[in-house]
């Protein structure tokens, strides 16, 4: 019965130095950083080859807008999806490669900015090569995943 005391100290001492120095490690693993966000981009473009159309949307969220640079602003994945049948044909290739990544002070929200190549066929089968840049947003979803909320392209040359 005396050892009780002395026990219950050590255990309590314990807890003092050992819970603050693990709390700090448990939230730096799971606070999103630049490097969060070019994983998500690699995964996004090895979703669109994988699954063409319906890879490529699952990165975005449900509210997502896209402004492309030669048309009109497109708001909601359901409106977007009805544009990006191009990923499922064969010969259609996008590729992206992010240069840039951010996240904001408060871990929920966060940007990713490169260039992109899409190759393609043209209507007599000649292979056309159109280069460009493109900034994404990302936003931190309510179940923990990462979605695309804003989607800027601006395709600049084809060859």
């Amino acid at each position: 019965m005396k050892s009780f005391p002395a026990v219950f100290v050590v255990v309590v001492l314990i807890g003092i130095v050992v819970a603050p120095n693990t709390r700090p490690l448990a939230s730096a693993s799971t606070k999103a950083t630049p490097g969060t966000l070019r994983q998500l981009e690699a995964e996004f473009m090895k979703a669109a080859a994988e699954r063409g159309s319906q890879g490529y949307l699952s990165y975005y969220a449900d509210d997502a807008v896209e402004l492309p640079n030669r048309g009109p602003i497109v708001q909601g994945k359901v409106n977007i999806a009805k544009g990006m049948g191009f990923l499922d044909q064969k010969d259609n290739h996008l590729t992206w490669t992010p240069v840039g990544a951010d996240i904001s002070a408060s871990g929920d929200l966060g940007y990713t900015y490169g260039t992109f190549e899409y190759r393609s066929k043209d209507k007599e089968g000649k292979p056309t090569i159109d280069h460009g840049k493109y900034t994404s947003i990302w936003k931190k979803q309510n179940d923990g995943s990462w979605k695309v909320v804003l989607d800027m392209g601006n395709a600049s040359t084809a060859e």
